[in-house]
């Protein structure tokens, strides 16, 4: 959020979105720099001019109820809006600056974003990117609740207050070292990987690689062998490119590595892991700021496989 977007807002709002993030009134003030007392008396005067309490207090905190749901989403498009119109007031001005918010799962923001923004920032060097990384469950509602510009996530349901700009399929990858027995196979199936060591996400985890491959699994009647589960993806692929075993991810993941040959990926024939699509995400309905515009045009050449150093040679904005 600029400062100049902050001006646009009420001091109450401020003061409450921060409660909400935060948790509580004294880590609110903390970050803000203001007095507990101060932002007390803004969140009572929220709640007594709606006639209606936005928190459930707590002993270590404050939890923001139904109402409090309503009025933070409504807060953060309103706080998206200003921020637009004051990116496209510098960019009438010649000036290219602006923040873009993107939403991701960990498996887009380990590798592939970071390259994309880098990218994207050798052209345009005045805008700022933050990167979330959230579960894939989480990313259509920070979208859906405006804590968020671009959503990077695995579609799952339909949600009518998202809208998908693009989906792209994402198909379950073995990954394996260069040297491993299977690295030069052209396809398998889960039934040939389930005989060698697996590094696999937690079962707890939200994934649906983990998800798919345990259906699979099950319809085949097919028994198989951990020998590393982490819920970083990262430590998973740098298990698989020492040899320490089979992983599984998307090729977006690893398209690095897989440029740079520290790793092998290998298509897995089984249905049930060739039914992923990834989504581009944006609030339905929200007019986008122009510096986000260009980004979905990167993003979108990017994931098709388009070289970087081509995406620079894109008009400006």
């Amino acid at each position: 959020m600029t400062k100049k977007s902050q001006e646009l807002q009420e001091v109450s709002i401020r003061y409450f979105l921060e409660v909400v993030r935060s948790g509580s009134i004294t880590a609110a003030a903390e970050q803000l720099g203001v007095a507990p007392s101060a932002i007390s008396r803004q969140i009572a005067r929220l709640e007594k001019t709606l006639d209606t309490l936005l928190f459930e207090r707590r002993a270590r905190g404050m939890i923001v109820n139904a109402a409090g749901e309503l009025l933070a989403a409504h807060a953060r498009r309103q706080q998206q809006d200003a921020d637009r119109v004051i990116t496209e007031m510098l960019a009438l001005r010649g000036l290219r600056q602006g923040r873009i918010h993107i939403v991701s799962t960990s498996g887009f923001a380990s590798e592939f974003l970071p390259a994309v923004i880098t990218f994207f920032r050798q052209r345009y060097t005045g805008i700022e990117f933050q990167l979330t990384v959230c579960k894939p469950s989480e990313v259509p509602k920070r979208i859906r609740e405006g804590d968020g510009d671009i959503g990077v996530t695995l579609g799952l349901s339909p949600d009518p207050g998202v809208r998908v700009q693009f989906r792209h399929p994402a198909s379950v990858l073995a990954i394996t070292s260069a040297e491993h027995p299977l690295a030069r196979r052209r396809q398998l199936s889960v039934a040939e990987v389930v005989a060698y060591p697996l590094a696999l996400a937690e079962e707890s985890s939200d994934t649906t690689l983990r998800q798919l491959f345990d259906i699979c699994c099950s319809r085949q009647n097919l028994q198989y062998k951990t020998v590393l589960t982490s819920n970083d993806l990262n430590a998973l692929i740098s298990f698989a490119a020492q040899g320490g075993g089979i992983t599984l991810c998307g090729e977006l993941a690893v398209r690095g590595r897989i440029e740079a040959g520290s790793v092998r990926a290998i298509p897995l024939r089984d249905r049930e892991m060739n039914e992923r699509f990834m989504e581009v995400q944006t609030l339905a309905g929200r007019m986008l700021p122009t510096v986000c515009q260009a980004f979905l045009r990167y993003l979108q050449q990017a994931i098709m496989g388009a070289p970087m150093e081509a995406l620079n040679k894109e008009e400006t904005p």
